[in-house]
């Protein structure tokens, strides 16, 4: 069974997706790992940062993105044609292992999602909205991956910045979840906030509990921009937050985002592919062998 991990903080603009992306690519390049990037954003950058526009474009117009599998779940009298590997695009960016579930700019049906849990709610007398929202949603993403999930060593979900539902479910399916953090006290904000929000996600939860149980932090990743300039002042944040976690929950290998790393985004291939001799490509694949290491301690 993959090992299935979230990339989420509460914060946006932290490197989430760029942390997803290039880690996928390392462990499939580097590690003949085979890997499922699965993009729960709207703003579907996961997506973008594996294929160019007008691919997605095709993929989105014949509806085989993670949309299609969200209403399939919350629309189950409709007939459907396809299924979770019906819709998984293969060799990204020419990486063999490499694949992904691309994302989409209109992921659910907020409303018709209300409608399908207010209807179970009154068909079923054992549970209320709230029970029955509780139970589709950490199940949600979980009923996605389950079909492909003996396929792969890694499934690696980007998730959108604050909490939503998607978000919710997507760390509820997890092993493990990864949080990426500029060293800034806003990130670190999110940081803090998220770790408050899955421990509540594990006391409330009582039909997905052993699942829960399991959850782990992987760690936190700090994502550096601005050179020697901020170094000081880097340094004074990072030690905030190594005094509230164990020395094993923050990750070593830190990540500078030259301007290597903001010129793959505009190529569409993640930066270990595009810039391979850059520092923050060097730092990525340094950074993905101290994540195997991690896993094998655990």
């Amino acid at each position: 069974m993959g090992i299935v991990i979230s990339t989420v903080n509460m914060k946006g603009g932290v490197g989430k997706t760029t942390l997803t992306v290039n880690l996928a690519t390392c462990l499939a390049k580097h590690h003949q790992k085979r890997v499922l990037v699965v993009d729960l954003d709207s703003q579907i950058s996961a997506t973008l940062s594996l294929m160019p526009p007008q691919e997605f474009s095709k993929i989105r117009r014949n509806r085989r993105t993670l949309s299609y599998l969200i209403d399939k779940i919350v629309r189950p009298n409709i007939r459907r044609k396809y299924d979770t590997p019906d819709l998984i695009n293969s060799q990204i960016s020419n990486i063999s292992g490499l694949e992904l579930l691309a994302g989409d700019i209109e992921l659910y049906d907020e409303y018709l999602v209300s409608k399908k849990l207010h209807e179970e709610a009154i068909s079923d007398s054992e549970q209320d909205f709230n029970q029955a929202w509780d139970n589709f949603e950490t199940s949600l993403v979980r009923r996605i991956i389950d079909p492909v999930i003996n396929d792969y060593d890694f499934i690696i979900m980007d998730c959108a910045p604050g909490y939503n539902l998607l978000t919710r479910s997507s760390v509820a399916a997890s092993d493990f979840y990864l949080m990426p953090a500029r060293p800034e006290p806003l990130s670190l904000v999110g940081v803090q906030l998220l770790e408050k929000r899955v421990a509540r996600l594990k006391q409330n939860d009582k039909s997905n509990s052993e699942q829960l149980k399991q959850l782990q932090l992987l760690g936190i990743v700090f994502i550096l921009s601005g050179g020697g300039l901020f170094g000081r002042y880097y340094k004074q944040v990072m030690q905030r937050i190594e005094q509230d976690f164990e020395p094993d929950q923050v990750f070593n290998q830190q990540i500078p985002m030259d301007i290597n790393v903001a010129k793959a985004v505009d190529m569409f291939t993640p930066a270990v592919l595009a810039m391979p001799n850059s520092s923050g490509s060097k730092a990525f694949v340094k950074l993905t062998e101290e994540l195997l290491s991690k896993l094998q301690g655990t």
